[in-house]
């Protein structure tokens, strides 16, 4: 035991200072981070983007035509995730995804379906902006709800989706046309199946077979399309 009063024997100097700050370090750090939004989540996604990390996209269920997307992010300093963005979209987004761009080489981009299926542009001083609304029923005053869609991982230019109409149908964005400085998002049909007798509830590329040309759709029934088109 130490004669000396106040002194803890064999410490090394500057140990309990080390001790306090690792402890303090610890402290901050959590396993779990909430976010609590003004609505009911109805959908989310996280970004893929390696310069905006720990960002999603969250969508709303109102049961009114006032439904909202927020874009948040998580703040180091703060601790706990903010919104970047907020913006409406009529109706409840049946799917929420960003652009599976992992090397930023495409626009920021985010898709979402509900009525229709809708591409936004996130800009850089967080100005969300609708790009372009994909709809393939342009004949009929009737709009057939989307119930999904997915966005091919291995070619950013393509994104399916499926409907309660019976149809799958696969979308080609056009990204590459420049106007000016900006990069012109736009979109046509290239293929649509009554890949279903009733409705199809969700779609999904595989990687299979060089990922790009083959998906699953499910309904009533399972199916798998390995060729849904050719360029």
């Amino acid at each position: 035991m130490s004669d000396t009063p106040g002194v803890i024997p064999n410490m090394p100097i500057g140990s309990h200072q080390s001790s306090t700050s690792a402890k303090s370090n610890t402290t901050k750090r959590k396993e779990i981070y909430r976010y609590n939004a003004p609505w009911c989540i109805f959908s989310m996604n996280w970004s893929v983007r390696p310069d905006k990390r720990f960002r999603l996209a969250v969508g709303s269920f109102i049961e009114e035509y006032n439904n909202k997307v927020q874009v948040i992010y998580l703040d180091d300093e703060q601790g706990e995730f903010v919104v970047q963005s907020t913006f409406a979209h009529h109706y409840p987004t049946s799917k929420i995804m960003w652009i599976p761009d992992t090397k930023c080489i495409f626009p920021d981009l985010l898709a979402t379906s509900g009525d229709y299926l809708r591409v936004w542009r996130i800009n850089e001083d967080s100005e969300v902006k609708n790009e372009c609304l994909l709809n393939n029923n342009k004949n009929s005053d009737y709009c057939a709800p989307l119930t999904s869609f997915d966005w091919n991982e291995v070619d950013p230019n393509i994104i399916g989706t499926s409907s309660i109409d019976t149809t799958c149908t696969i979308w080609a964005l056009e990204t590459e046309q420049v106007i000016g400085h900006t990069n012109v998002v736009s979109g046509r049909v290239e293929s649509q199946l009554i890949a279903h007798d009733k409705e199809v509830y969700d779609i999904a590329f595989s990687r299979a077979g060089g990922g790009r040309d083959v998906f699953a759709s499910v309904g009533k029934w399972f199916y798998f399309q390995p060729e849904y088109f050719l360029l």
